[in-house]
């Protein structure tokens, strides 16, 4: 029989191939060599963008080039994430996002990006607690148990206020009101300002808001804290009991924060900046920072990242199908 010749077209494919690896690799291990873009898929001043900011300068020096972060606010983040998701993929467009990487997709029918296949993970990078918080001139309501007793004794009148719909403000509401088999009236606000504000003027009764923008409101008097939405207790707020252990056994919202940059960046970039994010997190400077912010840090491996992404949309999903949340 003999050896069959290979067609001509596949030895040049695979030539071809190993040419393109070669060149990715080499600028993989020559990676950076011009600045690195950020994106902040929200607005200055948030806890999201603060973060974004602190790691930027202490990562660039360790990196040898700068990062400089741009905020592209719009459409629950969407915008930001769309632009990072059609980037070149080669290390210089980078982008911090949180759960709505894990809810959009869910939230918007006609999401233009797919979150698992046009990302790549890098790191996760912090969470920072919610807290349930109230006016505190709000006369009997100190404990969760007083909350719920409130909206027992009077269904579908006691409001709580959200930054809008599928935030993570509106979800810890929504997962609160399931677990306590209570009716509350959500009121979103086109973010947090306006709806804390309201919350402090006694239009709303309550709001599961960030501690970034509610601890400077409770420790001026003005905002009572009833309960953090993580499993544990933050030291931002040492003194305040989690919802899960003042009478809600199993209630969860960690609201997260997480780099990606876009789907088939080289692993040895990947690699790279998830070394100097995470270096840069152990740093004083930056544990201080994320400290007064009421962040937490985490940082974690690109696979670990994976992983929890997954199990984040799988949970999600969940929660806002039964609940029929949609974003407007």
């Amino acid at each position: 029989m003999g050896n069959k010749r290979k067609p001509s077209w596949i030895g040049k494919g695979i030539g071809i191939a190993a040419i393109f690896l070669y060149f990715s690799m080499a600028n993989a291990q020559e990676w950076p060599t011009k600045p690195i873009k950020w994106i902040v898929p929200f607005p200055p001043g948030g806890a999201m963008d603060v973060i974004a900011r602190a790691l930027a300068d202490s990562s660039s020096k360790s990196l040898g080039q700068t990062i400089f972060v741009e905020n592209k606010p719009g459409a629950g983040g969407n915008i930001g994430a769309e632009l990072v998701a059609r980037s070149e993929a080669d290390g210089y467009t980078m982008m911090i996002t949180s759960i709505g990487m894990a809810t959009n997709k869910f939230l918007y029918p006609k999401l233009s990006y797919d979150p698992i296949k046009d990302f790549a993970p890098v790191s996760l990078i912090a969470i920072v607690p919610n807290v349930l918080v109230t006016n505190a001139t709000q006369p009997n309501v100190k404990t969760v148990a007083d909350v719920i007793a409130n909206a027992k004794a009077q269904p579908g009148r006691i409001t709580y206020a959200s930054a809008g719909n599928g935030t993570s403000i509106h979800l810890a509401g929504e997962v609160f009101t399931s677990l306590a088999k209570i009716d509350m009236q959500h009121i979103p606000y086109k973010g947090s300002g306006p709806a804390v504000t309201d919350l402090l003027g006694g239009q709303v009764n309550y709001m599961f808001d960030s501690i970034t923008s509610a601890k400077p409101h409770i420790l001026s008097g003005k905002l009572r804290p009833i309960g953090l939405t993580t499993i544990k207790r933050s030291k931002a707020l040492p003194g305040i009991p989690t919802i899960a252990e003042s009478g809600l056994p199993g209630y969860d919202v960690t609201p997260w924060f997480a780099v990606f940059v876009p789907a088939n960046t080289p692993k040895p970039i990947i690699k790279k900046l998830n070394v100097a994010l995470v270096a840069s997190m152990n740093t004083l400077a930056i544990k201080d920072k994320f400290e007064s912010i009421g962040a937490e840090p985490i940082g974690s491996s690109p696979e670990e990242l994976g992983v929890y992404l997954n199990k984040e949309i799988e949970r999600w999903g969940k929660v806002i199908s039964v609940n029929q949340i949609k974003a407007d």
